[in-house]
C-alpha cells in the first residue's frame, strides 16, 4: 500500500515525557516530507498549542485540533469549525459545577476556566502546563456559570479534569443522557472532553483527507490515547506507541517503541524507507493524483 498522509498525536506520541521533541523525531518528519508524504497533527490540544509544535517540525498541512472541532493551518482561514451552542455550554457548566473538577472552555483564541484548588499533583501539572503558548489567553474565574450568564460563549470544546474516577464515570453517564448536542470523550481515568455532536478525531481526519484528496487507506496514524483508537482502527495503517495502554495496542496494526525510545522515528524508519517518493510514483503512473 502507498501512504500519502502521516497523522500524529502530540502528547505521548511526538513529545517525550519531558515535553520535548527529540532530534530523531524531527529528522523523521523531515524525511517523510522529502518523500512528498503530507504530515498533520491530530490532537485534543488547542490550535494555538498544536501550531507551536507544527512550526517546530515545519509542518504546513492543516492541523486537526480541539479534538477535531477545529481544522486549520492559520487562524484566518479554518477549513472546519464546529462549536457547542451557548445554552448547552451554560447548562453543561452548571451541572459540572456540582462536582470537584477543573472545567476549561476552549476556543481557538482563548480559554476560560474555573478557579479550583487541585489536590492531585499530576492533575495540576496537566491543567496548568497544557503547552499553550504565552499569547494564548487563559482566564480563570470564580464562577464559570455566572461569567457565562453575563458573557455567553460558544466553545469548540470543554475539558474536564477530575480528582476521582468515580466522578468522571458519573458525569459521563449523566451527560450522555442529558444532551444529544454533544459527544463525551474519555481520554483517561481523570479526563473528559466534551465536543459538539458528530465531532471526533476520526471524523475530522477523514474530512481533512477529503479536502486533500487522500483516502483513509492512504493514511497512517500514530497515537497512544484512548481517543486515538477509532482512527487507528479505520485508516490504512494504525500504529500504537509502546507507552499506549492495552486497549490502544489491541486496536493497532503495528506497535512501535515508546515516546522516550523515539517511537515515531523508529516507525518511520521501518516503514517509509521502503516507499518511493510520491512524485516518482506519479511519474511512473503508479498513482494518478
Amino acid at each position: 500500500m502507498i501512504y500519502r498522509l502521516l497523522a500524529l498525536n502530540i502528547d505521548g506520541t511526538l513529545l517525550q515525557s519531558n515535553g520535548k521533541i527529540h532530534k530523531s523525531t524531527r529528522d523523521a518528519i523531515e524525511y517523510v516530507g522529502q518523500k512528498g508524504i503530507l504530515v498533520t497533527l491530530v490532537t485534543s490540544r488547542s490550535f494555538a498549542s498544536a501550531r507551536k509544535v507544527a512550526r517546530a517540525l515545519k509542518i504546513k498541512t492543516p492541523l486537526v485540533t480541539h479534538q477535531g472541532a477545529y481544522i486549520s493551518s492559520a487562524y484566518e482561514k479554518p477549513i472546519y469549525v464546529k462549536r457547542i451552542n451557548e445554552i448547552v455550554t451554560y447548562d453543561t457548566v452548571r451541572f459540572l459545577e456540582e462536582f470537584q473538577c477543573q472545567i476549561r472552555l476552549v476556543n481557538e483564541q482563548f480559554s476560560l476556566s474555573n478557579k479550583l484548588k487541585i489536590n492531585n499533583n499530576l492533575l495540576a501539572k496537566t491543567v496548568f502546563t497544557s503547552g499553550d503558548p504565552v499569547f494564548y489567553s487563559q482566564q480563570f474565574v470564580s464562577s464559570l456559570s455566572e461569567t457565562l450568564h453575563d458573557q455567553p460563549i460558544t466553545p469548540t470544546k470543554i475539558e474536564i479534569y477530575f480528582e476521582e474516577n468515580s466522578d468522571l464515570q458519573d458525569v459521563k453517564k449523566a451527560l450522555n443522557k442529558m444532551f444529544t448536542e454533544i459527544e463525551v470523550i474519555e481520554l483517561d481515568s481523570l479526563r473528559l472532553d466534551i465536543v459538539p455532536a458528530g465531532v471526533s478525531k476520526l471524523n475530522s481526519l477523514l474530512y481533512l483527507g477529503s479536502h486533500l484528496g487522500i483516502s483513509k487507506n492512504e493514511m497512517v496514524v500514530i497515537g497512544d490515547s484512548l481517543d486515538d483508537i477509532p482512527m487507528i482502527k479505520e485508516v490504512g495503517l494504525g500504529v500504537a506507541m509502546g507507552n499506549a495502554n492495552v486497549e490502544v495496542k489491541k486496536a493497532a496494526d503495528w506497535i512501535t517503541r515508546s515516546e522516550n525510545e523515539h517511537g515515531v522515528a523508529y516507525m518511520v524508519k521501518e516503514h517509509f524507507r521502503k516507499q518511493q517518493p510520491i512524485e516518482f510514483l506519479r511519474k511512473m503512473n503508479i498513482i494518478k493524483k
